[in-house]
């Protein structure tokens, strides 16, 4: 290999079966996917522990773990420091009152990826040059799959709101067969895929029952009970 070749290893995209890999976290000794079977997983990675935007995404997503647990969806997170300054650092967020809103424990497990295998397996790392992981998301469904990536810059912290908003979305899609429209929240009316007959879509303009709202024949909302 020249010194312009860069060995990159392929992350995995929408679609594919999410990676597997052993490792140690905070809680324990985990074999992911496979003990995570028949749930969903929001697995993230952060830049490095003791940073100021890193521990408020923490504080965040403790906050509102249960909520997740609520939709069948676990959180599991992951930077390139060692398990023992995983364990300093959600220590030391128990003590912290972030926002006056009452202090927490990190209530899910960080993975300890010191040897960045997992890192770049999941292309966590975006520079040749980086020993920080961006702020990747991965959102990973019950059979694991990957259904959803995001990416952000080290200094912008993620919307909470937002991730379990993908989650939800998805598993509506699944149950229903069914899409949701742009800025979408639960409760609101969702949208069909476009109709494949002439007459799937005379139909939907017809909407005999009232349970649809056809704009176009080619955009129809179904109303939420």
């Amino acid at each position: 290999m020249s010194e312009n070749e860069v060995q990159v290893s392929r992350m995995p995209m929408i679609g594919d079966e999410a990676p597997h890999f052993r490792s140690i976290t905070t809680m324990g000794k985990i074999n992911f996917p496979e003990d995570y079977k028949g749930k969903w997983v929001v697995f993230f990675s952060h830049p490095a522990d003791f940073t100021p935007v890193c521990t408020t995404e923490f504080i965040a997503l403790s906050k509102r773990a249960d909520e997740f647990k609520e939709i069948n969806t676990e959180l599991l997170g992951l930077s390139i420091d060692s398990l023992h300054s995983h364990l300093a650092w959600a220590k030391s967020i128990e003590d912290i009152d972030w926002d006056g809103e009452g202090k927490v424990s990190v209530a899910f497990p960080i993975v300890a990826d010191i040897s960045m295998k997992v890192s770049k397996m999941y292309g966590m790392l975006q520079t040749v040059a980086s020993t920080q992981t961006v702020r990747a998301v991965f959102i990973i469904d019950s059979d694991s799959i990957v259904r959803a990536i995001m990416y952000y810059p080290m200094s912008t912290g993620r919307n909470i709101d937002e991730i379990k908003r993908v989650v939800v979305s998805l598993q509506k899609h699944d149950a229903e067969n069914v899409s949701t429209p742009a800025n979408w929240t639960p409760g609101q009316n969702v949208v069909l895929g476009s109709p494949l007959t002439l007459e799937e879509a005379d139909e939907r303009v017809k909407n005999s029952d009232g349970s649809l709202i056809p704009y176009a024949w080619y955009l129809t909302a179904k109303k939420e009970k």
